[in-house]
């Protein structure tokens, strides 16, 4: 039986070298790889040009250009050269091909560094944060391709590499890395390097594996080749550790994201709707802001919402929602349910715009068909919430700014809310009520008139509006100190 196996085994062995290996042109490989993955002009100039076309892709954002930029693939050669080499145990070229490697990633990183210094975008769009949280996942993707690429490459399969410089994508990474640094954000930089740097171990380490599985290096010693095994085994072993460590928090993140949204949801009652979710995950305990629009306020919410959830999530949380009592309308609900619609319709690649103004219209109340779109300003006037004051509405436009911060906001508050008291304090005027209307005149491009009082105070109350921002003016004596709209052209003012 024995005898019988290693017989097969000898006989594949011999297939394998004379209709496998023996069919490869080992030198003419060799040849070609050696004319290529090396530092050469026609690389340096391919280098900065597929550099530009990725950054511009990044920043539009454009897939279709990002292709573009990965059809290039300049960097693919300097690191299926290092493969080889080590293959083949060739420190010559394993020299040769890490200094083009080193070199162009370089000239990669510091060409899109001083654009980006350059560019009034530095804003993070979808496909630099795609590049900012790699995972196992891409560690396989890098391993496949990189198979097919040394396969392509030593049997003479062009067409194959096309699919293989898409699939691996080396440039934007690194162009995502001179962003990092150019705009000092750390999260964005360590998380491209570390994406590079996966696939061009991978690939190297692969290609090695498969070229020796072809018969480069057949000079070597069984010691030789235990060695690169290790060698292989180690480093895809010692990326899999941060690799699957990020892939588990990102399977963990949206699984927590749809239970909080859940149990919030089963808190209040049915005619609520979320208006904003903010989950903090860095955070210890993870931190979860929330605003609630709610027709009845449940004061045990927070506590009864942090238990909740911590079983569920089976950790330490900090809860906190904002709850605004609203009306039990029922085509304020229609609108929360085509809001959400269409905010998760808007998830998809190409509808940011569209997601941006599904969350605006939750947050304000209102159909996202009363969003305004002005280049990239989203404005709009929030729906009425009985008993809500001007600093809550403004409160609302500051959490739509930090949920959209790709976007400037302006939410303006209804025409018809109340306008504060003006209370004098030992002399002081207060500041926050100040804010407030000033605030408020601006949003609605209305002026404000100051009545009551002596001349002094309607002064202050004036000077202070317009100090921050707004449109004041000294109105009429008498009774307490107290705003009112100013008339517009086309009403009459009162007697």
């Amino acid at each position: 039986m024995a005898a019988t196996h290693l017989q097969d085994r000898s006989r594949l062995r011999r297939w394998w070298s004379l209709w496998v290996v023996g069919g490869v042109d080992h030198d003419a490989v060799l040849r070609q790889i050696a004319a290529d993955s090396g530092w050469s002009g026609r690389y340096a100039f391919l280098i900065i040009i597929s550099a530009a076309i990725s950054l511009l892709g990044l920043l539009m954002p454009s897939v279709a250009v990002l292709i573009g930029a990965m059809l290039l693939s300049p960097l693919m050669m300097p690191i299926i050269g290092l493969g080889f080499g080590i293959a083949t145990v060739d420190a010559h070229e394993i020299r040769r091909s890490a200094t083009a490697l080193i070199a162009g990633a370089a000239i990669a990183v510091a060409l899109s560094v001083l654009c980006v210094t350059l560019s009034p975008i530095q804003t993070i769009t979808g496909e630099i944060a795609g590049r900012t949280r790699p995972t196992l996942f891409d560690l396989l993707v890098a391993l496949l391709s990189a198979i097919a690429g040394a396969y392509a490459l030593i049997r003479g399969r062009g067409g194959t590499v096309v699919g293989v410089a898409i699939a691996i994508a080396l440039m934007p990474p690194l162009v995502v890395v001179g962003f990092g640094i150019a705009t000092a954000n750390w999260t964005v930089f360590t998380g491209a390097l570390l994406l590079f740097v996966t696939n061009a171990i991978t690939i190297a380490l692969t290609a090695a594996l498969v070229a020796r599985v072809y018969g480069f290096g057949s000079h070597l010693s069984p010691q030789h080749t235990g060695w690169q095994l290790i060698l292989f085994v180690a480093a895809l072993g010692l990326l899999s550790l941060p690799l699957g460590a990020a892939l588990r928090q990102i399977a963990f993140e949206a699984v927590a994201q749809r239970q909080v949204r859940d149990t919030i949801g089963e808190r209040f009652p049915d005619a609520s709707r979320l208006g904003q979710l903010d989950i903090d995950y860095s955070a210890r305990p993870i931190r979860i802001r929330a605003v609630v629009l709610t027709p009845r306020l449940d004061p045990t919410a927070d506590r009864v919402l942090a238990a909740s959830l911590r079983e569920r999530l089976d950790q330490r949380v900090d809860v906190h929602v904002d709850q605004l009592r609203v009306a039990p309308d029922g085509n304020g609900v229609e609108a929360a349910q085509i809001a959400r619609a269409s905010n998760s319709a808007g998830s998809a690649e190409g509808d940011r715009q569209r997601a941006a103004v599904a969350d605006l219209a939750l947050i304000a109340g209102v159909e996202p068909g009363a969003i305004r779109v002005e280049g990239q300003t989203l404005a709009a006037t929030a729906a009425p919430l009985p008993g809500l004051p001007l600093a809550g509405y403004r409160a609302l436009e500051e959490r739509a700014a930090r949920a959209l911060p790709q976007w400037t906001i302006r939410l303006a508050p209804p025409p018809d809310t109340p306008l504060p008291p003006m209370t004098f304090t030992q002399g002081v005027l207060d500041g926050s009520a100040l804010d407030a209307v000033a605030w408020a005149s601006q949003r609605l491009n209305r002026a404000l008139l100051v009545d009551g009082g002596t001349l002094a105070q309607r002064r202050a109350v004036a000077d202070g509006i317009v100090s921050r921002g707004g449109s004041a003016s000294s109105g009429a004596a008498g009774g307490a100190v107290r705003l009112r709209w100013a008339p517009s052209a086309d009403e009459t003012p009162p007697a």
